[in-house]
């Protein structure tokens, strides 16, 4: 009878959990469209272009996701927030995920119950300063005034590293990247800190680029992710494995013009990957052909990059960290099968 029981109960808690997975997945369904949260004021990763389409490493992601639920990339209702407004958004369900450039941090995953997805662009935090000012190094900043974003790592990783080396420093703290952006360039701020890759978009839309440089100094690991909340392991399985498929398509060397070409492959693994062989889709409660979906319509990887951020883009950023593992680089793909 007690074994009974605790079967019995065993069952319960497995129907429970699958209910409450499909719950996200569900809702998105029903809509008939994702709901992402974006910067929107970042060029290379969110911004809306002059046609008022979205374009951007992080606008792919959600796009790719987008493309994993409905076999169609565009839809996604997309939705600019604040660094403040953006956990608030993702634990009210205001978006169903969170692509804006985004720390994974322990305390993100714990206080503020979210899921990081696999990262989508390895970062740190470093200096953007005008070439007039002379300076070399960030230990030449002693009194200096940082323009920085509240509610960010990089409000919390500059105080330490002033702290850190005894040096005087003054904060000026505005909630919209654009308007902090703006600040510094009409000189409120001697240093504009940020993610790398953002100094690096800021500096693109300057008047005159050429009058600013990034100081190499790093001070952080920035890993970027998407995120959604706490309590619904389907949906964030299938956001965490959107971003680790785009990574395995570059590494199968399947891009958005030969994948139909890549349907016939002989090997099992791309196979499997395209829905050839049926399941792996099926797993994570969508179609087959939910890959081929994504490198179809959005790319891989190296695709998203280049096309975004990369060195013919006015950001001009270098794969790096970014690079394929078999390359040097930290993107590497769980195994899909």
């Amino acid at each position: 009878m007690k074994r009974l029981s605790i079967a019995f109960i065993c069952m319960i808690s497995m129907v429970l959990v699958s209910v409450a997975g499909a719950g996200t997945l569900d809702e998105v369904k029903a809509r008939g469209y994702l709901k992402a949260g974006v910067n929107g004021d970042v060029f290379g990763f969110s911004k809306p272009d002059k046609n008022g389409e979205w374009q951007g490493l992080d606008v792919d992601s959600a796009k790719a996701v987008a493309a994993a639920v409905f076999g169609d990339a565009t839809k996604v209702q997309f939705t600019a927030l604040t660094a403040v407004q953006r956990f608030p958004a993702v634990q009210s369900g205001e978006v169903d995920v969170l692509c804006r450039n985004t720390t994974i941090t322990l305390s993100r995953d714990t206080q503020n119950t979210l899921n990081f997805a696999h990262p989508n662009y390895y970062d740190g935090q470093g200096f953007l300063v005008p070439k007039k000012l002379g300076v070399k190094s960030a230990k030449d900043l002693e009194g200096a005034t940082v323009c920085v974003l509240p509610g960010t790592t990089h409000e919390m990783n500059i105080a330490d590293y002033f702290r850190a080396h005894g040096m005087d420093w003054k904060p000026v703290v505005i909630e919209k990247t654009a308007e902090l952006a703006k600040a510094f360039f009409a000189g409120r701020c001697d240093v504009l800190t940020s993610d790398a890759s953002q100094l690096a978009a800021a500096r693109a839309t300057a008047q005159t680029p050429t009058d600013y440089e990034m100081l190499l100094d790093i001070i952080s690991k920035e890993p970027l992710a998407p995120a959604v909340k706490h309590g619904d392991d389907q949906w964030y399985d299938i956001v965490n494995w959107t971003i680790m498929a785009m990574i395995q398509a570059e590494e199968f060397g399947i891009t958005s013009q030969n994948v139909d070409d890549m349907l016939k492959s002989k090997n099992p693994d791309i196979q499997r990957f395209l829905g050839v062989t049926p399941g792996i889709g099926s797993q994570l409660g969508l179609d087959n052909k939910w890959a081929y979906n994504i490198v179809k319509q959005v790319g891989n990887y190296g695709e998203s990059f280049n096309r975004t951020v990369g060195p013919d883009t006015p950001l001009g950023l270098q794969r790096g960290l970014n690079a394929l593992w078999i390359e040097g680089g930290l993107m590497y793909a769980m195994p899909i099968r």
